[in-house]
């Protein structure tokens, strides 16, 4: 089963070919990435891990039992026991509920690990299995937004449902995979 991994400097390597082999496939429901991303990959991850380290976002990687990247769950923008969810699942992980598990245990490590009290997230109307993960995974819309110029929907999530802190069994295990 896949793991939901806190972003490390190791898993660069496989986060880059996840990104590369899911470019289009991502495209076709979100705004791409663009050439520089893929350019400046490197200068990117550690950026990104500086982030993370500050606490101002959470940045995961759903890892396969290859060590492969199937997927990303991230928090950003942490602020007022706040964050912005965002994800995305690879083309040949899609389907089989990946998303919908990945999101619902982020949800619990936000509240439990992170002490996060509320979730937001968007999705285009053209989106409609993120959309679905969204609302199985206990979000509700709460207006429409503007999504790389496309129409979507906006959506919140309390935590206030997830039981009291767990300490560090709430964390996403950091050892290498």
């Amino acid at each position: 089963m896949p793991e939901l991994q806190l972003l490390r400097p190791d898993h660069a390597p496989a986060l880059l070919a996840f990104e590369r082999e899911n470019r289009a496939y991502f495209a076709a429901s979100v705004p791409d990435r663009g050439e520089d991303y893929f350019a400046r990959f490197e200068e990117r991850h550690r950026a990104l891990l500086a982030e993370q380290e500050a606490g101002v976002c959470y940045f995961h990687a759903l890892v396969g039992v290859e060590g492969e990247v199937l997927g990303r769950v991230n928090l950003v923008d942490v602020a007022d026991g706040g964050a912005e969810l965002g994800y995305r699942i690879a083309e040949r992980a899609a389907g089989r509920g990946l998303a919908t598990r990945a999101v619902r245990e982020l949800c619990d490590l936000a509240a439990n690990g992170y002490g996060l009290t509320v979730l937001r997230a968007a999705a285009t109307l053209d989106n409609a299995a993120s959309r679905a993960v969204l609302v199985r995974a206990g979000f509700a819309v709460v207006g429409e937004t503007q999504l790389g110029g496309r129409p979507g929907l906006s959506y919140l999530r309390s935590l206030e449902d997830f039981s009291a802190p767990r300490g560090d069994a709430g964390r996403p295990s950091s050892a290498p995979g």
